[in-house]
């Protein structure tokens, strides 16, 4: 059975805008871009602001279960639903705000939906302006959208709900050992903004073997050549985020000059002010080169473990470091090799980072032996396909056809649409 085929715009109701200036309470709280958590696609911050002084872009009025979906560099995907919580808020203009039609439209399903890559992709190919690339509400609202009858879409989020769950849940486990990681590292080292076991100082270049960037080459999904490894396959934390793999394929002395070795440090070099100097360590699980976005370094391992230059530039003093070195280029920064090499670093004895390699290995050991957040990550972007695509829930339909064609009915009643030729397929 084939389900009808609308628009986003279709299946929600309109929303308004007000000055909270005018609105007669003395605070309103604002959600703007910077409040979504775009890796867990929540709201993690609404700001409480007194009205008059209400930020210009401060107009759009939320309800519980609107979808809010950024206009502004539609790529990044910072997508939210609205908790009860901020009910009758507001949010910035940079959002567009869908409130799903609920006799059509499951807000959750709708929650969904924006995630999937066929929503995504639309939008960036939608987009306008090099630097700063968005989308209007019109666009977003003009997005198709597949729309099951009502108790396909309530089965379809309860099991996508199911499978989220657990990504959140493996990530809150990941989210615990990054901490013991940083924890142990500054109990067995010192904090290295006040080095206060005294270990000696060295800049980063004298323990590089080299320090060399990436390939530039093209990327595409064709799955053909090695993995390039981008900006967006190494985390904040500066865990490897391999779910979404992009392939180049280079002759034999590119793929030997790009190639990762397990202990490769990956340097981010370029990127916005509060993303660049993400540093990751290749686990040489597969071959793979690396984006010209990466400064691969190399170390002495006579002077440094892989590992202790990891978990340092990991710290929260270079991170300050990192930023506060960044030079800002059209919404970029960019750090270059010659001021990375120059960078001051602790080197504890090589006995003592051995130790902490151990521990390291053992905390990770320890572990629930479950997917990775990577892996779980694959499986949620395989069952998104699965469900939008009506394959998840083939059998669960058939068994309700009967219901479901009613419902179906009733929706293309509403949307003045004719049922599909194949309904009955």
């Amino acid at each position: 059975m084939r389900w009808l085929d609308v628009t986003i715009g279709d299946a929600c109701v309109p929303t308004l805008q007000a000055d909270p200036g005018r609105s007669g309470r003395p605070t309103f709280r604002y959600v703007d871009i910077s409040g979504i958590d775009r890796d867990e696609k929540v709201i993690c911050k609404a700001t409480e602001l007194p009205s008059d002084e209400a930020p210009s872009r401060a107009r759009k009025i939320i309800e519980a279960s609107d979808v809010l979906v950024s206009t502004v560099r539609p790529n990044l995907n910072a997508v939210a639903i609205v908790p009860r919580e901020l009910d009758g808020e507001i949010a910035s203009t940079g959002f567009a705000v869908l409130r799903a039609n609920q006799k059509l439209l499951h807000p959750k399903f709708l929650y969904f939906w924006v995630q999937h890559a066929d929503f995504v992709n639309f939008l960036v190919s939608s987009a306008t302006g090099a630097s700063y690339p968005a989308v209007t509400d019109g666009v977003v609202k003009r997005a198709k959208l597949p729309l099951p009858p009502p108790r396909e879409q309530e089965r379809i989020v309860e099991l996508l709900d199911e499978a989220d769950h657990l990504r959140r849940l493996r990530r809150e486990a990941d989210a615990k050992a990054s901490r013991i990681l940083s924890a142990l590292f500054l109990k067995m080292f010192g904090d290295p903004a006040t080095n206060p076991k005294g270990w000696a100082i060295e800049t980063l270049g004298s323990v590089l073997l080299s320090a060399d960037y990436g390939s530039s080459t093209r990327a595409s999904d064709d799955g053909k050549g090695l993995p390039l490894i981008r900006m967006g396959n190494v985390g904040y934390e500066g865990n490897l985020l391999l779910d979404d793999l992009k392939f180049v394929e280079l002759s034999d002395s590119d793929v030997e000059k790009y190639r990762l070795d397990a202990g490769d440090i990956l340097f981010n070099r370029t990127n916005s002010l509060d993303l660049v100097g993400k540093t990751g360590i290749w686990n040489g699980e597969m071959d793979a080169v690396v984006a010209s976005y990466f400064i691969r370094l190399r170390v002495d391992r006579d002077k440094v473990e892989p590992m202790f230059l990891w978990a340092f530039m990991n710290s929260a003093h270079m991170k300050g470091i990192l930023r506060a070195t960044a030079r800002g280029a059209i919404g970029q920064a960019n750090i270059n090799t010659g001021e990375l090499r120059a960078f001051p670093l602790y080197l504890p004895p090589p006995e003592k980072q051995r130790e902490f390699v151990r521990l390291v290995c053992a905390v990770r050991k320890a572990l629930p032996s479950k997917a990775s957040s990577s892996d779980l990550d694959v499986l949620f972007g395989v069952l998104q396909n699965r469900a939008f695509s009506g394959h998840l829930t083939a059998k669960w339909r058939q068994d309700h056809i009967q219901e479901l064609l009613a419902e179906m009915q009733e929706q293309a009643r509403a949307l003045n649409l004719p049922m599909p030729k194949d309904v009955a397929a």
